[in-house]
């Protein structure tokens, strides 16, 4: 099944043990290829910050293989 990027944006990011990680908000992109490398994700307010990758903009960074489901909601493996 294929997804476009600009579907996944705003949708809802959790852990698979079922934290609220935030708002997914934007994602990096191989220029070359056109594949999806990273995902960003606008963190919850109650997360611990230290625990996770954190780019300049203070987004959450994921590697793309980390997405184990999409539906409803982003499921991110950890």
């Amino acid at each position: 099944m294929k997804i476009f990027e600009n579907e996944l944006r705003g949708k809802t990011v959790m852990s698979e043990e079922g934290t609220f990680l935030g708002v997914l908000r934007n994602s990096t992109v191989d220029e070359k290829t056109g594949r999806l490398l990273e995902i960003w994700v606008e963190p919850s307010e109650d997360i611990d910050l230290r625990l996770y990758h954190v780019n300049e903009e203070g987004y959450l960074v994921f590697p793309f293989d980390s997405i184990k489901s999409i539906k409803d909601v982003v499921i991110i493996s950890s």
